[in-house]
């Protein structure tokens, strides 16, 4: 059958847009391929998209087909009622395995624009994407539609220009001479091709199954690996519909669509373990806890493992000339999405004496107090707050909060409302807790990661004392993001040494509408792959080189 997806309709349409990617993947400026205007985006046709895809089976004609799983319940409170495919590895991975040599064959540019138009259609989706994120993370709906729409498919198109970049480096054909004096030159031609390692596996996480997913699917694909993705049993409609349109693309440009497969899973089965030792499974990219990120770096030996992991994310409050834009700055940081970021700040280091401001010293006490009542004015009207909060996804995160309340003064309360839209979903406002360093015990309460809306006040004797302990958290439990303030030179450049030293992105004097949690696809680099946080970073050289091997091949010429 003719594919409806020619190689020049496809270059019509995304040449210009890969054009555009990779020149901002040079540039490192601002770059966006996708609106991230909500008014971009029918709601209301979203919701009914979204609804249309609950309460039944979600079929994608794949191989090896045994069972059918789910489970999914909102934190929002509603079931979504639906079922996925549940694959017998032993047919599925075998299957994917097959269709690699025509996909390696197209190229780097044919895989390239594949893989641009998926992203286009998962665009057109995104209103409907938005709903299914929303219903399976928490989060609230602009929240959803931006991180797990414009954004996750910006950072998609980041890693697909990155991957074509790393693979058309070097000539795919070349001729090598070397004169000989008066006898004839010796003369090889050769040709270089891009090799993918295999099958990929993609372990999707719950709190952002798109923006952390898409990086490492779209790497592995355009780079010419099939990719099987494993999502988490709670939050697995945003990568169903992700698979369900990738295939459907991969059919209509010719391509065999087993490339790319979904792997649910049923309850309490964790294949994850089991897939990610399998031969045939070469790449493995996983967002989540350290205890598995660390079982398969150590494990997964066939693989080539990428982990972003836990970390403990610092703020070192020195000074600022700024006070005003500081306090509701943290505040946002510290909200959004109930601290259910890998990026949201939990150790907030202040010296004990207090700072100084453009408004004057400020005590420990002040400060403190000041922050305590930003978050509050920031979530004051209770419709608003439960737009920037979300509803928690977890229990795990409500027993957190009830632990690190006994941890030390609590100097805000968590407090809990009825969501306005949805009364069974769980929202919880910030906890912030005073702690004094000099506590026998407050080591190992900050050297923990308190994953959602936990803040310590940690009060430290002085700024040095505060670069000792920020020192030490990067490097026992690494951070995806340290953010200081201070209007010291000499502190602004012992904090970027010690951010250096232990290989931790670092963002200084964060007081408007950038916030340290937030990165944005071409110019920021998310996590740096080299501190215990992670080993990968979205998306730098090393996260897509290594997803393939050159092999050559010469003959004389």
């Amino acid at each position: 059958m003719t594919p409806s997806l020619t190689r020049s309709l496809l270059a019509e349409r995304h040449r210009p847009t890969l054009e555009s990617a990779t020149r901002a993947l040079r540039e490192r400026g601002h770059f966006s391929a996708f609106s991230d205007n909500p008014r971009d985006y029918p709601r209301e046709a979203g919701a009914a998209a979204f609804e249309a895809l609950t309460q039944r089976r979600f079929d994608l004609d794949q191989p090896g087909t045994d069972a059918w799983v789910g489970g999914e319940v909102s934190p929002y409170g509603i079931p979504l009622g639906i079922s996925y495919p549940h694959p017998d590895p032993e047919v599925l991975l075998p299957a994917m395995r097959a269709a690699l040599p025509a996909w390696r064959d197209a190229g780097p540019e044919a895989r390239a624009l594949v893989c641009a138009e998926i992203l286009a259609r998962l665009a057109d989706r995104t209103a409907e994407l938005a709903h299914a994120v929303m219903h399976t993370t928490g989060q609230g709906y602009a929240m959803a539609l931006q991180a797990g729409g414009p954004n996750a498919l910006d950072r998609g198109l980041e890693a697909v220009a990155a991957a074509l970049e790393a693979q058309t480096a070097h000539p795919a054909q070349a001729e090598w001479t070397r004169p000989r004096g008066r006898h004839e030159p010796l003369r090889i031609a050769s040709t270089f091709t891009p090799v993918p390692r295999g099958v990929a596996l993609l372990v999707g996480c719950r709190t952002f199954p798109t923006w952390n997913g898409y990086p490492g699917l779209f790497a592995s694909l355009a780079t010419g690996n099939p990719v099987l993705v494993k999502p988490h049993p709670r939050a697995v409609l945003p990568l169903a519909l992700t698979v369900a349109t990738a295939r459907r693309v991969l059919a209509e440009a010719g391509f065999d669509p087993q490339l790319v497969a979904l792997a649910a899973e049923g309850e309490n089965e964790y294949s994850a373990r089991a897939l990610a030792v399998r031969d045939e499974v070469r790449i493995v990219d996983y967002t989540g806890s350290s205890a598995f990120g660390d079982w398969l770096e150590e494990n997964a030996g066939q693989a080539r493992v990428f982990t972003e992991k836990s970390g403990v994310n610092t703020v070192l409050v020195d000074s600022t000339d700024h006070y005003g834009g500081l306090l509701p700055n943290l505040a946002f940081s510290l909200s959004l999405f109930s601290g259910q970021m890998c990026t949201t700040p939990q150790n907030l280091l202040i010296p004990r004496e207090g700072i100084e401001t453009d408004q004057g010293h400020r005590s420990f006490d002040q400060v403190v107090a000041d922050l305590a009542a930003a978050v509050e004015a920031l979530l004051g009207d209770e419709r608003r707050a439960a737009s920037l909060l979300g509803a928690v996804a977890e229990p795990g995160v409500l027993s957190r909060l009830a632990s690190a309340g006994e941890t030390g003064e609590v100097a805000l309360a968590s407090r809990e409302f009825a969501h306005p839209e949805f009364p069974e979903g769980r929202v919880r406002t910030p906890l912030l807790v005073r702690l004094d360093a000099r506590q026998p015990d407050a080591e190992r309460t900050l050297l923990a990661e308190w994953f959602g809306p936990v803040a310590f006040a940690v009060a430290v004797d002085s700024t040095a004392e505060a670069l000792a302990l920020l020192r030490r958290t990067l490097r026992e439990r690494g951070a995806l993001t340290v953010l200081g303030h201070t209007t010291s030179k000499e502190v602004e450049a012992a904090l970027v040494e010690v951010c250096l030293d232990e290989r931790a992105q670092l963002s200084l004097n964060l007081t408007g509408g950038v916030h340290v949690n937030q990165t944005a696809a071409f110019a920021d680099y998310h996590g740096t792959g080299g501190n215990p946080a992670g080993n990968a970073a979205l998306v730098d050289g090393a996260f897509v080189a290594t997803r393939f091997h050159w092999a050559q091949v010469r003959r004389p010429a």
